[in-house]
């Protein structure tokens, strides 16, 4: 058996259980016969990329997961995970040290009185942003948004906008939420 028929029948049969279903159930969400599905988690099928999408869909994760190396149950990152990004007064870091695709999760921090100056992204993309501590500024499309700690916003991530900590004395901590279109 090849290392990826190992990774596919390891990782099929791991998400199947976590999601508590049974061979019967799955196969009925998925549309693949149980049959396929029991030769899928053994290891001896050879699937199309057809009934890889399907099996992928069914279990909500991407093909990639799927025939990759399986993931430990956990797995601990040490403070300072993932590359920062200094703009202005400001920086960016990661909150998830893993990368989800179409979605980036970021801690934003602003020096007192600094300012970070965002860059339109790609057309239909969301973006949340929420105050943990102090206060920030958001300027969007020409508007102003104070936010407080406790505070959240969204806007269209795809006009012009950037960020500044009104506060002279005191830094101040956002999530950034960029959800990209397509």
């Amino acid at each position: 058996m090849t290392e990826i028929a190992q990774n596919l029948a390891a990782n099929i049969r791991k998400l199947r259980e976590e999601r508590g279903l049974t061979q019967q159930g799955i196969s009925g969400a998925s549309g693949i016969p149980r049959a396929t599905w029991a030769s899928l988690e053994s290891g001896a099928a050879n699937p199309t990329l057809s009934v890889l999408n399907r099996v992928a869909t069914a279990l909500q994760v991407s093909i990639e997961e799927l025939i990759g190396a399986p993931k430990t149950q956990v797995q601990f990152f040490k403070a300072g995970f993932g590359k920062e990004i200094k703009r202005g007064g400001g920086s960016l870091r990661p909150l998830i040290p893993e990368v989800i695709p179409g979605l980036e999760i970021s801690r934003m921090t602003l020096a007192p009185g600094g300012s970070y100056p965002g860059a339109p992204h790609t057309p239909g993309t969301r973006e949340y942003l929420s105050c943990e501590r102090g206060a920030i500024e958001l300027y969007v499309s020409g508007e102003r948004w104070q936010l407080q700690a406790g505070d959240a916003i969204a806007f269209r991530g795809d006009q012009k906008h950037s960020y500044h900590n009104p506060d002279k004395k005191r830094p101040c901590v956002a999530q950034s939420v960029v959800c990209f279109s397509g």
